[in-house]
């Protein structure tokens, strides 16, 4: 096994970011870790929406699968079910109410700090960064004693040392390609860069190639002389200074030339960087030292800007953690299974969607999935409620305006559209908006370009659009309430979200994520739900959809007490229509009552009409008929 393919396999892991896991990691570096809530589980996670065995992730190859193992709720990786799938790097996995990410990291090299007595400075030239030429304002002045060609090369080194920086956001990324500059400039042989952690010990170190192997040899002395004192130190006879001669570091390794130079912030020493060279190479020279350093303070700078950036990028991994675990979806419905193939096909694409269905379905829920199993789900993910908007405001939200574009228009203000670029936008609600907005809409969609309100000059974006609605569309075209051809473009591929009433297997499974996911939010002690509660939750007929249910989970949690969800703690208008099916009535009463419920809601919906009603349950109209006459179902309301 290669190197790298070993690398992969052994700094897999599980990071957790939300739900009652929320920040344990878990390394993969066993054939198999199973998931569940059984205590014999790997990773046993105390939570009721997990089964006892829930899942499991195998090592195949150089890569590792997660299959679900028949759990109640499921497995999801990236906010769809799945039976098995191959992981990837940045893989989202939602499994009860815990969210994880998968992630690979690079190997880390490792350092080894060799003891050596304190030498001799006679021997060592050693430069503090405020005497370091580059780094002073009147550098120029300073660098005239130095070879024309060397002052051209070194501010060559440093403007490509500039780029780096501002291309790259890890340290990973950073310290490798720095490395392999400074080793391209300068005659080291080995080398690293070595930061410090909170307290004096090195807890990261980078090597040029990142590879596995022994660890790098550091003299101790060197390495504390250029922490403590913040100074770069410069040895070019090392065999010639009899205490470091003595190191059996350097003598093992031939070392003739040092050079180690302190990463520093105004704060403090974040480490150090450290090259050496042997007998048969080239020696540093004062104007490597001097480059270096500045390279070094160039790196503290950046160190800072890095860590910065990570902190706030980890914030957003835990903020969105809570926002999938608030998304997951849940649904074993065969209708939901079409679904989520549909979202498996499309989501690799950039094709435009256009996702239908009744308020409360889920339809930014279906967005939010094919964002996250595309290829731009590391890029930004922007939902807008056009019924919420007025027309101006739309099209100030949506393509921004210029500073006086209106009356409170004091700045230019970039629209919901440039804050996508190289993302998604998500139009929820497009049946709501005016001819007039959909005509600007339209040229959005055929060119990817626009204009700020107020403004002249054309902005070129590169987005997904996705789009929602609960309206009928091609009775809104008929009635000249929506332009044809911007239907058409929306309509590239569309998919239909089953109403909750035409998936009622599902209304037990959400019901008890929602009252798993409620409970340990707001601290509540709920883990299970009375029979009386589902029967009522089975008997409503969801005009709201999982909104509605959602909705009357939290509720419940909220007023409710004790361990138990009871009918009492739902809204009276659920409870009301199964009253008939309470626990005294015994197991047929319940079940008749059920039937009369559910009977009852549907002719509602259709206005009393028994045809409807019958298509709508999936029944004969006569035998709708007979049951409606046994059940003395009252038809009149």
């Amino acid at each position: 096994m290669s190197g790298e393919k070993a690398a992969l396999v052994k700094h897999s892991r599980l990071v957790a970011v939300g739900g009652p896991a929320s920040g344990l990691e878990v390394a993969l570096e066993e054939n198999e870790t199973t998931i569940g809530r059984h205590p014999s589980n790997r990773l046993s996670i105390a939570d009721p929406t997990l089964s006892r065995n829930h899942c499991i992730i195998r090592r195949a190859g150089h890569h590792f699968r997660i299959y679900d193992l028949n759990s109640q709720n499921g497995t999801l990786v990236n906010g769809l079910p799945i039976k098995e799938r191959e992981l990837t790097p940045g893989d989202r996995i939602a499994i009860g109410q815990s969210q994880f990410i998968y992630t690979v990291e690079r190997a880390q090299a490792k350092v080894a700090l060799v003891e050596d007595e304190a030498y001799e400075y006679g021997l060592t030239t050693k430069l503090r960064s405020e005497d370091a030429v580059y780094l002073r304002s009147n550098a120029r002045d300073t660098t005239e004693s130095s070879p024309p060609d060397r002052r051209s090369f070194d501010l060559t080194t440093l403007v490509e040392v500039s780029s780096i920086m501002a291309q790259t956001r890890n340290l990973d990324d950073l310290f490798g390609r720095l490395l392999d500059l400074i080793f391209s400039v300068t005659p080291a042989q080995r080398g690293a860069v070595l930061l410090l952690g909170e307290g004096e010990e090195f807890d990261r170190v980078f090597t040029p190639n990142q590879a596995e192997g022994p660890p790098i040899e550091v003299s101790k002395t060197i390495a504390s002389t250029v922490i403590n004192e913040r100074v770069s130190v410069l040895n070019n006879d090392v065999q010639a200074d009899e205490r470091l001669r003595a190191s059996e570091a350097f003598r093992r390794r031939d070392v003739r030339s040092v050079l180690a130079v302190p990463i520093t912030t105004p704060d403090r020493v974040s480490g150090l960087i450290y090259l050496d060279s042997g007998a048969q190479a080239r020696l540093f020279s004062p104007e490597d030292q001097q480059l270096l350093t500045a390279v070094a303070n160039q790196a503290g700078l950046a160190i800072e800007n890095i860590s910065y950036y990570e902190r706030l990028s980890a914030e957003a991994e835990l903020l969105r953690g809570e926002l999938y675990a608030r998304y997951n979806m849940i649904g074993a419905h065969r209708k939901m299974g079409e679904v989520y193939e549909f979202i498996a096909k499309v989501a690799p694409t950039d094709a435009t969607v256009l996702i239908r269905g009744e308020s409360g379905t889920g339809k930014e829920l279906i967005a939010r999935a094919v964002h996250t199993n595309s290829p731009r789900r590391d890029r930004p993910f922007v939902a807008v409620n056009c019924a919420a908007l007025t027309e101006t405001l739309l099209e100030s939200e949506l393509f921004g305006h210029e500073k006086g574009a209106f009356t409170g228009a004091t700045a230019q203000k970039k629209g919901r559209l440039e804050v996508a670029d190289g993302g998604t936008i998500f139009l929820d609600e497009i049946g709501e908006t005016s001819p007039i907005f959909q005509t600007k809409l339209l040229r959005v969609l055929e060119t990817r370009q626009f204009e700020r309100v107020g403004g002249t000059q054309p902005i070129h974006v590169d987005v997904r659009f996705l789009a929602a609605t609960n309206r009928d569309l091609e009775r809104a075209i008929k009635e000249g309430q929506f332009r044809i051809d911007l239907f058409y473009r929306l309509n590239v591929v569309a998919v239909a979200l089953p109403p909750l009433r035409e998936r009622r297997e599902d209304i037990l499974a959400l019901a008890e994520y929602f009252l798993a996911r409620d409970s340990q939010k707001l601290k509540k002690r709920f883990s299970a739900i009375s029979k009386e509660a589902k029967a009522a939750l089975l008997a409503h007929p969801w005009p709201g959809n999982v909104r509605e249910l959602e909705n009357a989970i939290e509720r419940a949690v909220i007023l409710g007490e004790g361990e138990v969800l009871r009918a009492e703690d739902l809204p009276a208008h659920i409870t009301s229509v199964n009253r008939a099916a309470d626990a005294e009535a015994g197991y047929h009463q319940s079940v008749r009552g059920f039937k009369r419920a559910l009977i009852t809601g549907a002719l509602r919906e259709v206005a009393g009409s028994q045809t409807e009603a019958a298509k709508r349950l999936g029944l004969n109209p006569t035998y709708l008929s007979r049951l409606i006459k046994n059940l003395q179902v009252k038809t009149d309301d």
